[in-house]
C-alpha cells in the first residue's frame, strides 16, 4: 500500500488545520470522523500500514462496548469487518472464595448485546478499508515525528522518513501515538503512574462447551480472569498473574498452562485446549497530568492508559475520539480555530467526568477485588448478591459498561 504524501523531496512547510499523530485504532478513528469536515488533516504513521489477512491463536482481542459499535458504524467502519463480530449476550462476575455472583443478561434487560467481540488485527484492517476511501485526508506514512515547535498561530512539525526530512505546519496538533507518546512528552505534560504488581497474558484458546455469547470476569486472589466469546468454540482470553510470577507462568507449556488456568477458572466450559502463544505484558495506570497545551491535545493512550480489567481502554480512547470530532466539525461550521484555547478548554471540560470515572472505577475495581481481608470479603459477597437481584441497578451497570455515561451519544456520532 502506498500512502498519499509519503515521498519526501524538501518539500516547503506545509500548512495543515489539524495534524494527528498515530495512525493506530484511536487516531485512525478521528481521521475518518474527520473525513470532508472541510479542515486540511494530516493522519502520520511511524510505520506504513498494511493489512494483515492471517488470523493468530495469539492475537489480542477488543470488546468493544455498545456506544462504541454504533460509532464504528455511523464512521463506515463496520461495514468493512470480514466476519462478524461475536456478540456479547451475557455477562457473568464472580470471585473465587466468595459467594454471590452478577449474572447480566442484555435481553432480560431489555437491552441489545452489551457489546461484540473481535481481533484487534479485524479492526485494525477494517480501519485501514474505510482510510482508504477518504478523499480529503493526507496520510503520511512511514514518518517519524522528531521534533515539534510552538508558534503563535501554528505548530511546526519536523518529520523524517530514512534519511529525508519533512516539515509542516499545524493549527492543531491531536497526540495519539500511545502510552509512551511523543507529542505528550515534547509538550511538557506529565504523567501519574500506579504500578499494579501484575502481568497480563492474552490470547486465544478452544472450549469443549461453547460460550454462547457469555463472557466471564472472574476475580481471584492472584488478578482477574477475562474470557470473551467468540467463533465456534474459540475464547479470548486475558490471564493476569503477579508480576513476580510472570516469568514462571511463561515458560509453563500448554498443558501446564491449561492446568493453572482450570485452577483459576473453574469447568464451567469444560475443558480448555489449543492456547496460542503468549507472553506477559506488564500492566499499570498512566495518567497525564493534563490533556492539553497550546495547540495540543491527548487522546487515547496518550491521555489514559488503563488496567485490562473491564475491557475499558479502546472504547474510553474512541469516545476521546468522537467527542474532539464532534466539536471540531462544530468549528469547521462557525470557521473557528481549531486550535484554539476555547475548543480545548471545552474538550477538557466535556471529557473529563468520563475519563475520571471509567479510570477510577477500573483502578478501584483492581483494588477491591484484590483484597482479600475476610470483612471485605462478606461486605463484596453481600454487594454481589444484592446486585444481582435488582435489575433496574443492573440496567444502569450494564448502560455505563456499554459506554452510555456523560455526554457520550447512545447513537454514537451524529454529523
Amino acid at each position: 500500500m502506498i500512502c498519499r504524501a509519503s515521498a519526501y523531496h524538501g518539500r516547503m512547510n506545509e500548512m495543515h488545520d489539524i495534524a494527528i499523530v498515530g495512525g493506530g485504532l484511536v487516531g485512525s478513528s478521528l481521521a475518518i470522523a474527520l473525513e470532508g469536515c472541510g479542515f486540511r488533516v494530516a493522519l502520520i504513521e511511524a510505520a506504513l500500514p498494511h493489512v494483515s489477512a492471517q488470523p493468530s491463536y495469539d492475537e489480542r482481542n477488543l470488546a468493544l462496548a455498545r456506544a462504541s459499535i454504533n460509532a464504528l458504524e455511523s464512521l463506515g467502519v463496520w461495514a468493512h469487518f470480514a466476519t462478524p463480530p461475536a456478540a456479547i449476550e451475557r455477562i457473568r462476575i464472580s470471585r473465587r472464595g466468595d459467594f454471590g455472583t452478577v449474572k447480566l443478561d442484555a435481553a432480560k434487560l431489555g437491552l441489545p448485546a452489551f457489546g461484540a467481540v473481535l481481533p484487534a488485527r479485524e479492526l485494525g484492517n477494517a480501519l485501514l478499508h474505510r482510510l482508504d476511501e477518504c478523499a480529503t485526508l493526507e496520510r503520511i506514512a512511514p514518518a517519524q515525528l522528531i521534533g515539534i515547535e510552538s508558534r503563535m498561530e501554528c505548530i511546526e512539525l519536523t518529520l523524517r522518513a530514512g534519511a529525508a526530512k519533512r516539515r509542516l505546519s499545524t493549527r492543531l496538533l491531536v497526540g495519539a501515538d500511545g502510552s509512551a507518546s511523543f507529542v505528550r512528552e515534547s509538550a511538557g505534560i506529565g504523567v501519574q503512574r500506579t504500578d499494579y504488581g501484575q502481568s497480563a497474558f492474552v490470547t486465544t484458546l478452544t472450549t469443549e462447551l461453547p460460550l454462547d455469547g457469555t463472557a466471564y470476569e472472574r476475580f481471584t486472589d492472584s488478578g482477574p480472569v477475562a474470557l470473551l466469546p467468540m467463533a465456534g468454540n474459540r475464547a479470548g482470553l486475558v490471564l493476569t498473574v503477579a508480576a513476580g510470577d510472570a516469568q514462571r507462568v511463561a515458560a509453563l507449556d500448554d498443558a501446564a498452562f491449561l492446568g493453572l488456568l482450570h485452577e483459576r477458572f473453574g469447568y464451567r466450559v469444560g475443558r480448555f485446549s489449543r492456547p496460542g502463544q503468549r507472553k506477559p505484558y506488564p500492566l499499570a495506570r498512566l495518567l497525564a497530568d493534563r490533556l492539553t497545551a497550546e495547540r495540543m491535545v491527548l487522546i487515547g493512550n496518550a491521555a489514559q492508559t488503563v488496567h485490562p480489567l473491564g475491557a475499558q481502554g479502546f472504547n474510553l480512547g474512541l469516545r476521546d475520539a468522537l467527542s474532539l470530532a464532534e466539536l471540531l466539525l462544530a468549528a469547521r461550521r462557525d470557521d473557528a480555530d481549531p486550535g484554539s484555547a476555547e475548543l480545548l478548554a471545552r474538550y477538557v471540560a466535556r471529557r473529563m467526568p468520563d475519563r475520571l470515572a471509567t479510570t477510577s472505577f477500573s483502578d478501584d475495581l483492581v483494588r477491591l477485588m484484590g483484597n482479600d481481608s475476610p470483612p471485605l470479603r462478606v461486605l463484596r459477597s453481600l454487594a454481589f448478591s444484592t446486585l444481582d437481584r435488582l435489575a433496574p441497578l443492573k440496567r444502569r451497570v450494564a448502560l455505563r459498561g456499554m459506554g452510555f455515561r456523560g455526554d457520550v451519544s447512545q447513537r454514537g456520532l451524529s454529523r
